[in-house]
Order: structure tokens, then sequence, then C-alpha cells
């Protein structure tokens, strides 16, 4: 195809997806010699949105919008992006954003499901179209649309560059402190059912402040974060940042880290993108999709077991037959029983194994 000048990416979905669509960003944008470059994203995740480098314009979608006047922000969201672009790139398969997609862009291109009965429609009206594939990696998925556009690539996820300011904010922050070297540990996620129980996070943090290493705690100000927050037990090398960084500051805390510890969330993805140390607790996610991404490998894990690791990712699953489920919990409550079955002793062996070999 003719170079495209303008270019709308659609991502609607979570977090680690738009922080996992950085690559193919950057591709296009080398690739078509510096485009205009548009998102359409939900609005919850437009705290990550705004730090990918090479974006013009950010479009967002409220669901809650959507349930209080909804056609009044479709019809907006219309009238902004109508035949606006040369070329959309849709990495959701929801009928929603292919609809935005073929609006969009001249020529659009879009992630479609298998099932013909939902995406008949779609294959005849997309300029060109790919399978999202559930038992790929996300990265997988979101590259596709390149080979598809005939633009070569690897399958090397990104980190985002970090100002000098918001490094030298954050080295004062260690320094007012007296740390140097540090361990990460981030107990949320964006959702209940991912989150390690209370009694077993205390478990495994009292035996991580007997590392020999700080441990930052880190979180965000939202509802969950500052939850947990009040949880934290008062422990020896256990230091809490929850409420204290941006994210742009965490993607520097992090770069300064020698590993991360928690859950299966956008800081894991965060960590895994910098080439860190990952020792990641899962609950019923879907591991070939949302398992740690070894760059060094140009990998992701491609089977539940209750401990494996690859590259720099050591991952922990419980074990139990329907370990990974893929449902957003056991129950309505929002509960995974498989989280309460991953030992905290055995995390920390792992931890500690490594960390006794770490040359500092």
């Amino acid at each position: 195809m003719k170079s495209p000048h303008k270019i709308l990416v659609i991502i609607q979905r979570s977090n680690g997806d738009v922080f996992l669509s950085m690559t193919l960003i950057k591709k296009i944008y080398e690739h078509y010699e510096s485009p205009q470059i548009d998102l359409l994203i939900n609005d919850d995740t437009l705290a990550i949105a705004r730090l990918l480098p090479h974006i013009n314009f950010i479009h967002t979608f409220s669901y809650q919008e959507k349930n209080d006047k909804r056609f009044k922000q479709e019809k907006r969201l219309f009238s902004k992006i109508f035949r606006k672009y040369d070329l959309s790139i849709n990495l959701t398969a929801s009928d929603r954003s292919v609809l935005y997609a073929l609006l969009a862009g001249k020529k659009s291109i879009s992630a479609i499901e298998k099932d013909n009965k939902k995406s008949w429609w779609k294959k005849k009206l997309l300029s060109d179209y790919y399978y999202f594939d559930s038992l790929k990696h996300i990265l997988i998925n979101n590259l596709k649309p390149l080979t598809l556009l005939q633009i070569k690539h690897d399958y090397i996820q990104n980190s985002i560059e970090i100002s000098d300011k918001t490094y030298s904010g954050i080295k004062k922050i260690l320094d007012s402190k007296g740390i140097k070297n540090f361990v990460i540990f981030h107990p949320s996620a964006q959702y209940n059912y991912k989150i390690y129980p209370q009694h077993l996070r205390n478990e495994l943090l009292a035996y991580l402040s007997n590392l020999g290493v700080p441990i930052l705690i880190t979180g965000s100000t939202n509802k969950i974060d500052s939850y947990i927050k009040q949880q934290l037990p008062s422990l020896l090398n256990i230091i809490d940042l929850i409420g204290e960084t941006t994210l742009e500051e965490y993607f520097a805390l992090s770069e300064l880290s020698l590993a991360y510890i928690g859950m299966d969330t956008l800081n894991m993805h965060i960590a895994a993108a910098q080439n860190k140390r990952v020792f990641a607790i899962f609950g019923p996610t879907n591991l070939k999709m949302w398992s740690p991404w070894s760059n060094q490998l140009q990998t992701s894990a491609s089977f539940d077991m209750p401990l494996q690791t690859y590259g720099n990712a050591t991952i922990f699953q419980a074990n139990m037959h329907c370990v990974a489920c893929g449902k957003a919990g056991c129950d309505d409550s929002g509960t995974s029983i498989c989280l309460s079955k991953i030992s905290p002793s055995l995390v920390f062996e792992e931890v500690k194994n490594w960390y006794q070999n770490v040359k500092l």
C-alpha cells in the first residue's frame, strides 16, 4: 500500500494490552517514516497510553458513559474518526472495535474471531484481517498486522524511555532512604481475582524480610492498592511505597531494581520488557497469552505447571486440574481458590536461590 500519513491504532482491552502494543507502534512509525499515529483506547488505560512514544492524539471510550448515554458517545467518536485515517489497525476482535476500524480507515486491518458465525461480516468488510489466537502470547497477536503489512520485525517487547528528570527524582527518594540495591514486590492487580490472599502475602513478606535486601512494596492510589496498604505488616527490610510514585516514576523504579516479585499485571510486563528477573504468581490467567515475555528467548510460557522457569522468568501456579481456567475467579465473589494453594515458602526458595547467585 501507499505509505499512510495518518494511522489509527485501536486497543480496547486492559493496561497490559496497551503496553504490549508498543513494539507494533514503534515499527510502523519507523517503517512509514514518522506518520501521525493516534490511539483509540478505553479510558481506564489512559495513564499507560500517555507514556507510549510516537503518539499524536488519544481517543477514549468510556464504559461508564456507554451505560449513561451510549449513543451520544458513539456519535461523538464516529464524528471524530470517520474516514480521518489512511490506515486503521485494530488489535481487539470485538464488534465495536471492528466497526471503529472500518469507519476510521481507508484501509482497515483487524483481529477477528476464528468462529465464522461471529466474523463472516468482518472478513467481507475489512481490507485485511488476522485471527486472534488465545493460544498465542498477546505480543505475538499484536505483531500480526506487521506481517500483513510486510513490515519486518522481531519479537522483542520494548520498554518506555524515561526522562532523566524522572530518574533523578526516583534516585533522590532511594538515596533519602539509604537504598542502593532492591527488589520490587507488587502485591496488587487490576482485578481482585488475581491477588494473592492476605495471609499468604504476609507470610511471603516475612520470608523476604530476611533475604538481606530491601523489598519495595509498590502500588497506586486506587481502592484495591489502598486496601492492601492498610494490611501490610511492619517488617525489617520491607518498605512501603504504595501510592508514592506515578506510573512514569514506577518505570524508573523498575528499571533500577534487581527483580520483580508479584502478581500477573502491568507491572510484571514492565519488568519483563526491561529484562529484569521476574517471579510471577499466577491464578486463573491464561499463561499462553499473558505470561511474562522473555526477550532473551523471544518466547513465553506455553503450558501450565506449578513451577517453571524460562529465560529471566519464573512462574508459580497451583497444582490443580482446573488451572488455568481463564475465569475471573471461582464464583461471583471474585475469589480464586488456586491462588490460595501456592506456597509462600516455594516462592521464597526460588527468590533466595536466585539472590544468592546475584553479582552486585
